[in-house]
């Protein structure tokens, strides 16, 4: 079973809003960019229970301390995170964890180029 959370122990309900790839010409280095509309651990009191982003399978766990909250009015909205992938084997098995978390959350994948 594929999940996310930000507070370990804590399954994120909310699908990611967007999720944009970048990949270097040589397939050496890529990031991802994971945008959350009103997530839940929101709702638990504010952001001081987000440690990171935490993307576990059966394959284990890829972890990211690069979350961001976006503000509305003063109020945590949103969050957005960013993985940074160092090497064509971090690339694949990211690419492996979000394949089962896409299916098994209805997602599809669009290619955007630009």
């Amino acid at each position: 079973m594929a999940k996310i959370q930000f507070s370990r122990g804590v399954d994120e309900e909310v699908v990611p809003e967007d999720v944009r790839l970048t990949r270097s010409r040589d397939g050496g280095q890529g990031t991802a960019t994971f945008i959350f509309i009103n997530p839940k651990i929101l709702d638990q009191g504010g952001t001081d229970d987000i440690t990171g982003m935490y993307l576990i399978d059966e394959e284990g766990e890829i972890v990211t301390r690069e979350v961001k909250a976006k503000f509305v009015n003063g109020k945590p909205e949103g969050l957005e995170a960013l993985y940074v992938m160092k090497s064509s084997e971090e690339w694949d098995r990211f690419m492996r964890f979000m394949e089962r978390y896409a299916a098994q959350n209805g997602l599809g994948l669009s290619k955007n180029e630009g």
